[in-house]
């Protein structure tokens, strides 16, 4: 596990009159990179044919202007972006996923994690399915195209395969006979909202991948709600799942989502700002300068200098061509990727007491590198501040988090966490105030990284079954 905690993937679907829905799903995939830097796909829907690319690497790497042109002129069309939380890094785990069944075929692109995915497998296998990827996505995709066999409403087959997932799940559904849907389980764990165009209805897992193709937000999917975008671009919404008080991953406001996008009716920079202003209410320090690490303690530090009244100053400079899955082969090249990536501006941290903000501590190893590397630049003392609490348990609805004793925080006490990392003092946080900075959010969330309380109770599973 990385020292930064990974989310699973971004969706992106939609419906145009201008027949250019594949190069408009790039557009916004391109928006989407931050939520998965492992593989990316897109899938047209051209007369019935599904036409589908997809491949391990980043949005920029996997598609030419060819690719885009070879998946046709098509009004509908679904993407994907992933990093792998349950089955290895390989194109054939790479979504969409595609199903076939005798009256068509079907694409599915997930966001999430079902963790009954394993059960429902091997029942499919049992009625003669054949599975060519190890992720949890295409159970999902196959198990919608056996529904399809017993079901001629392609909206009904769909219906009734959700209602059999347990877990988190964003979907977003393309099948041969032009039906575009999307589904947000009945917890709301991951984001999905809807977006409109002057010829276009599309539907994304982030705000930010509309103001890529100049679409405007319209509205959250809400939790256990299906909508389908149908070909005069109107949309039909039911509510299929029951609705859950509390689920919304509120990691995703700290870390996951971009600056720019909003969530369940909260801006997520406006969120970030908050917990600056809680940390310095729940910190109170004696220091020359606020510091962020980039990119997503940048915020919350602003917040902290505002709330403070004391200066904000860049203390980093980044690398911007070195993306969060640059990887080193060796100890040696590792040891000298945080200073790769971001180098101290020594002239705004020497001989200054410096506040350092980052959104979280997994392991604690990058955040000792980057406080000795802000001592070399001269800073005469470094306090580490951090926008999220402490981790100390596992996370089963998409996010990288395997193994709890892999977390320093299960490891040792705040004081001797401060030591390991070395810095003059650390404070995390509150729930509580995390929280707060999260108010005005519509929904309740899911804290079971922070606390160990799940809205949904998950026993006997393990993502390495998906291996």
């Amino acid at each position: 596990m990385e020292e930064k905690l990974r989310e699973e993937c971004g969706v992106f679907g939609i419906r145009t009159k201008e027949n250019d829905s594949a190069s408009m799903t790039h557009s916004a995939l391109m928006a989407l990179q931050h939520r998965g830097q492992e593989g990316a796909g897109i899938a047209s829907l051209v007369g019935e044919k599904i036409n589908l690319f997809k491949n391990k690497g980043l949005v920029s790497e996997v598609f030419s202007a060819k690719d885009i042109s070879d998946l046709g002129d098509a009004e509908v069309s679904i993407g994907h972006v992933r990093y792998s939380t349950t089955g290895s890094n390989s194109k054939a785990n790479t979504q969409p996923i595609l199903a076939e069944y005798l009256r068509g075929r079907v694409a599915v692109a997930h966001n999430g994690n079902i963790v009954n995915s394993m059960e429902i497998r091997k029942g499919l296998e049992k009625e003669g399915c054949i599975f060519r990827s190890t992720n949890d996505s295409e159970s999902i995709a196959k198990l919608i195209a056996f529904e399809m066999l017993t079901e001629k409403d392609e909206l009904k087959a769909i219906e009734k395969s959700v209602e059999k997932l347990k877990g988190a799940f964003s979907l977003v559904i393309m099948t041969s006979q032009n039906k575009l849907v999307a589904i947000r389980d009945g917890w709301g764990f991951r984001p999905l909202c809807i977006g409109k165009g002057e010829n276009g209805i599309a539907v994304a897992s982030e705000s930010c991948a509309f103001d890529s193709i100049n679409y405007e937000l319209i509205r959250d999917i809400e939790p256990g709600e299906m909508v389908v975008i149908n070909e005069d671009l109107s949309i039909d919404s039911k509510v299929i799942l029951n609705r859950e008080k509390k689920g919304s991953c509120i990691f995703e406001y700290v870390y996951f989502a971009r600056t720019d996008s909003n969530i369940d009716g909260l801006n997520v920079y406006d969120a970030r700002i908050n917990m600056g202003r809680e940390l310095a209410k729940e910190f109170k320090i004696d220091a020359d300068v606020v510091c962020g690490v980039p990119d997503s303690g940048i915020e919350a530090a602003i917040g902290y200098a505002k709330e403070s009244n004391m200066p904000f100053e860049f203390g980093f400079v980044k690398n911007r061509y070195i993306g969060r899955s640059f990887i080193f082969p060796t100890q040696e090249q590792r040891e000298k990727a945080v200073k790769l990536k971001l180098n101290p501006l020594a002239s705004n941290l020497k001989d200054k007491r410096v506040i350092l903000i980052d959104d979280s501590i997994v392991r604690g190893t990058t955040s000792a590198k980057i406080i000795k590397n802000v001592r070399r630049a001269g800073a005469k003392e470094v306090h580490m501040l951090v926008s999220s609490p402490m981790f100390k348990h596992t996370c089963n609805f998409g996010t990288d988090i395997d193994s709890e004793e892999n977390l320093i925080a299960n490891k040792m006490e705040l004081e001797e966490i401060r030591k390991s990392i070395g810095a003059d003092s650390l404070g995390f946080i509150s729930i509580e105030g995390l929280k707060k900075a999260c108010g005005k959010c519509c929904r309740d969330f899911c804290t079971g990284c922070f606390d160990g309380n799940y809205p949904l109770i998950i026993e006997n599973y393990s993502k390495s079954q998906f291996e």
